[in-house]
Order: structure tokens, then sequence, then C-alpha cells
């Protein structure tokens, strides 16, 4: 075995990323992790989303927040960037997802997936600090009043989150700070929820379980090295199947002279997200790693999702108390409605949307669009001139276990989608349209969607999935059911672009679950 710079590069820091770079960490390998985006403290989130530079991430800009959004032909995406990955952006919504999800795919013939991530999700669950949330606010109430309205009260409840609500386990002085709540002193202090709804934001009162308060925190107590603001750029195999470790180069991400690095390893763990792994893989595949598989960037899912946002005309009304996300009903066996928040002066969304709409093509949507406007016109004016617009305004997230697929590929400004299986993405989700109706009428609003749906039809999704999934040889997946990338060694995937079947709920504990099982397969160093 050759000297290498360390055992493992982990490339990035979300929930596959840390979990990989912990777990690697305690069984005496060297790891380093490369994440493009920054480090943040408490301090460092914007108060609210109106505070762009602080918020978004757009490098050409100068802009390097934690929230990134893309647009592609068929689906406009919303990711996290940062130390700790989406879960600095992320709702802190963590469900597990129906026996479909485990049956399906191009993974349901590999194992009982069911059975064997069972105890990865209890694993996960732990480290995460899971626990159900206790405080529902106006958003989540009208949501419970709509279940009841629809004939399915059973099926609404709290959801499980990743938040420390005070050491007595509720809200009472919870901004009060306290020694390390979860692993026996070894993690950070933590302060309790204040149920700001400042959740996608970045949580200023260090009551969100992110990233860097426990998976990557603990793996630095086992000298796992975070180089942040740093992009990789290739991957070079020292032998042809890596046998013989890799060479990684890297690049900066915030810096105007693009300052160049390279490390050797003993092997790689792509945990980019979607965007970062499948885009990565596809350049690789053209230069220096030619026998990955063909299928990556098939078998991209979106989750069937729809945002709807439902500005309200009552007065005397504030939708921002609450976590991000705290509760979810069931409308059917294949769809899930969540109540999204944002806190206080969190307005950015109202310049970024418009009416809901339906239509076959653009001018048939603008032409519905007008005569939206034109039924309510003074609902609509005082809705797009109304002050504190966060404040009346809940957000639907509805999501459907109903299986499509896209392909992406690179283009020539980055990745271009293209349809693969089943119907196309949709931003006219009938279900999905009914129930932000009646959701409208009890808090007395009108359903508001991304520009981008109203006029072009091109839905919005939180949760891209998929791109690098599994598959019994490398003409079915591009990995495999340990998460081992087919044809070279030491070289794993984990990340949201190894979803190999459609979830339909909130992914993060999924991730995190199937990652902890993938760790789990490689042996100690020097076994």
């Amino acid at each position: 075995m050759k000297e290498h710079d360390c055992d493992y590069i982990v490339i990035g820091s979300g929930f596959g990323g840390s979990v990989s770079a912990l777990r690697l960490a305690e069984k005496g390998y060297k790891v380093i992790v490369i994440e493009k985006g920054k480090w943040f403290a408490a301090n460092d989130f914007p108060k609210t989303n109106m505070n762009l530079k602080k918020w978004m991430w757009l490098p050409s800009f100068r802009f390097f927040g934690i929230f990134k959004l893309t647009f592609l032909r068929h689906v406009g995406i919303l990711s996290g960037v940062g130390v700790g990955g989406g879960s600095l952006v992320y709702a802190n919504t963590l469900p597990l997802p129906k026996d479909t999800f485990f049956k399906s795919g191009s993974w349901s013939n590999l194992k009982d997936w069911n059975d064997a991530l069972t105890p990865y999700y209890q694993r996960a669950k732990k480290m995460l600090g899971v626990t159900q949330n206790p405080y529902l606010g106006e958003a989540d109430i009208a949501l419970q009043t709509l279940a009841e309205s629809i004939g399915r009260k059973e099926d609404f409840e709290a959801t499980d989150v990743a938040i420390f609500f005070g050491s007595n386990g509720n809200t009472d002085k919870a901004d009060t700070t306290v020694s390390d709540p979860y692993f026996d002193g070894k993690g950070p202090d933590r302060a309790g929820c204040i149920n700001c709804g400042a959740c996608m934001t970045g949580c200023r009162y260090n009551a969100k379980n992110t990233l860097d308060k426990n998976y990557l925190h603990l793996a630095q107590q086992y000298d796992c090295k975070i180089i942040a603001e740093h992009e990789v750029t290739g991957v070079t195999p020292l032998s042809n199947d890596g046998g013989d470790g890799y060479e990684i180069n890297f690049r900066s991400s915030t810096n105007f002279f693009k300052s160049r690095d390279k490390i050797t390893a003993r092997g790689v763990v792509f945990s980019g997200g979607v965007l970062g792994t499948v885009k990565l893989l596809h350049q690789l595949k053209k230069t220096t790693l030619p026998n990955l598989s063909r299928r990556i960037g098939k078998d991209i899912r979106t989750n069937n999702e729809s945002l709807i946002g439902v500005p309200s005309l009552k007065k005397e009304v504030d939708f921002t108390s609450g976590l991000a996300i705290g509760s979810i009903l069931h409308p059917d066996s294949e769809s899930h409605l969540e109540a999204v928040r944002y806190g206080k002066g969190s307005a950015f969304w109202k310049f970024m949307m418009l009416p809901m709409t339906k239509g076959n093509n653009f001018f048939s949507r603008v032409y519905n669009l007008f005569v939206a406007l034109l039924k309510s016109p003074l609902r609509h004016i005082r809705i797009l001139t109304m002050r504190n617009f966060s404040s009346k305004s809940p957000i639907l997230l509805f999501m459907q276990h109903l299986d499509s697929t896209l392909e992406f590929n690179l283009g020539w400004r980055g990745l271009k989608s293209k349809m693969q299986d089943g119907p196309a993405p949709t931003a006219d989700n009938e279900v999905a349209k009914k129930l932000a109706l009646e959701y409208a009428k009890i808090v007395d609003g009108e359903p508001y969607v991304a520009l981008t749906e109203s006029l072009l039809g091109i839905p919005t999704t939180a949760h891209i999935l998929g791109g690098a999934v599994m598959g019994k040889t490398s003409a079915e997946g591009v990995i495999d059911d340990k998460n081992r990338v087919f044809n070279y060694e030491n070289m794993l995937i984990c990340d949201g672009s190894m979803i190999s079947a459609n979830l339909g709920v909130n992914p993060s504990l999924t991730i995190t679950a199937i990652s902890e099982y993938a760790m789990d397969q490689i042996p100690a160093k020097g076994m």
C-alpha cells in the first residue's frame, strides 16, 4: 500500500458525508472532509431571508450563504450549502418512509431493506436527537382543521424533528443554555427552541440539531479534518481500479483567485448531494474514471412535490410561531402535506410568487393567471402589497409516493434535465391544488406558487434524489447494495443521489440511515 495523505476523502458534509466522516474516523481511518460552503456560527446566519448575501449561495455575486436555487428544464431545486450541508437550511423534519419505498426502484431485489435498515433508522434518530414537536402554531392548527374537514382527523400528527426543546422537554425557559444533552458531554452546549419559525434561514438560537453539532462535532474529536470553502474538481485513480488509492484535486470556492491543491487518499466517499455528486461523476467519467456506470444521472426523482404558499388576509394572525415544519397530514395512502413557515421578516418569496394557475402551455397559463387576478383583484392587490408577508403566509409542502424519473446530463452550462420514465413532474398536481384551495378557505387566503410554476408549469422540489442509484450490476446502477461504486475500489456514494426509489417524504433521515448502514459494512482499519 502506498503512503497517502489520508485514508479517506469525503466530498461534501451533508447527511451522508457527516455520517461517513464520523464512522470512518471511529474505525481508525484518517479522514478529510472537503466542503465547498463555509463554516457558520449562530451569528453568521441571516436574521431573515431578505439578507440575500448571507442567505443565498451565489458565488458570482459574492453571496456565500446556506441556500441554493437551481433551475433546470423540468424542475426547480432548493438545496443547502455549508459545513453541515442541507441540515443548515432544512426544516428539521425526519419521518419514516412507507413500505412501498423499500419494495420499489432499482434496489428492490437486492435485499429486504425494511428489515436491513430498521436498526440504522433507530441509530440515525438517536444521533440526530429526534423527538416529536410539542407545539402547534397557527399554520399547524389550520392544517389540523383541514384534516378534520376532509375526514382524515386521525391522519394528522405533529412532526418528528431534530430540535432540542430544553432540558425539561418543553419550551419553558427554552433559551437557557445547558450542557450537551445528547452525547454524554462530548457534544456542544445547547439551548432550547423558542418557536421563532426561522429554522430554514439558519438557527440563531442553538436549538437545531444540525450536523456540525453531532456527527461532524464528534468526528473532529477523532482528528477528522474539515476543509471548508473548497470544491473538488478531479479524482484520479493511482491504478486502473483505484486499488492503489486516488489523487483528489480541489480549489477554493470563495476566493477570486482559485487556488488549487491536491491530496492523495486510499478511498473516496462522494457526498455532495445530487447536484454536486452527479455533476462531478459525469465529468469524471469523461476524464479519469471511464469505467463508471452508464447509469450516472438516471433515475432522478423529485418526490412529486408541490410548494404552495397561502398568504392570508386575516388581520390578527401570526403564522411564524412554531417550527419550520411542525405538523403533517396524510390525505391519502400516497400523499403527504406539511405546513411550512419562515420567521418574521423573511419575505423573499413574496417577490418570486404568483397566483396558482394551470394550463398546457405558457399562453394558456398566462391567460388563466389574468383570469384569476381579475376574479378577485382587491384580494390579490392586498396580498401583493401586504406587510409582514412571512407572518401572514404559511406554505404547504405536498409530496407523493407515485413514481416518475428524470435524467440529468452535462450541458454547456452545467446539468441539464430530460424525461426518463413515467409522467413528467408537474406544477398542476390536482390533489395538491385541491388541498391548497381548502386550506386557503380556512385561513382566508389565496394559493400562490413560484413564478416558474405559475408561468411555465415547472415544479419546484426541496428534495431532489437519485442519479447514482443501487443496482445488481453496473448495467442497473452506479453503486452496489453496500454503496460501493462499481468497477472502482474503496469508492462509495453516500448522499441523496444514492436514493433508489421514490421516498414521498422528507429524505434526511433515510439518507442518514442508509449512510450508517454503508459505513457499517467497512471493516475497522487494519482488519
